[in-house]
Formats: C-alpha cells, structure tokens, sequence
C-alpha cells in the first residue's frame, strides 16, 4: 500500500480530529461547604497551639541556635 504525503496528512490530520472531540460533560460538581469565618479561626488557632506543644517537646541543644548576636 503506498500512501502520499498529502494522504498519509489527510489520515493523520483525521484521527487527531477524532481524539480531540471531547466527551459528555461530567456533571457540575457540588460547590464545597464553606465553614462559618468563626470555626475557621478556631480551627487555626488549635493547630497554632498543637504546632506550638509539639515544638516545645523537641529538645534543641545550644549547637543549634543561630549565630549572631542582638546588640541593644
């Protein structure tokens, strides 16, 4: 089977064609619940706090502060 370059494009070119017709739409999701402003400032400060205990339990040896020095 011997194919011309302007058939082999019209070949290529249809079944590029095909591929991209897109496909039913999904149906619209549902908009997320949005959490009253209240609960969310709630929810920030107890993972400040928990973050706040959990660094306070590691031990940090003197090695580790930063050099340089606060002059007043």
């Amino acid at each position: 089977m011997q194919l011309t370059r302007r058939k082999l494009a019209a070949v290529l070119t249809s079944g590029v064609a095909l591929a991209q017709t897109p496909a039913a739409a999904p149906p619209p999701a549902t908009p997320p619940r949005v959490a009253p402003p209240g609960d969310l400032l709630q929810a920030a400060r107890d993972r400040n706090q928990a973050n706040a205990r959990a660094l306070a339990d590691e031990p940090l040896p003197m090695a580790t502060e930063p050099a340089f020095q606060f002059k007043a």
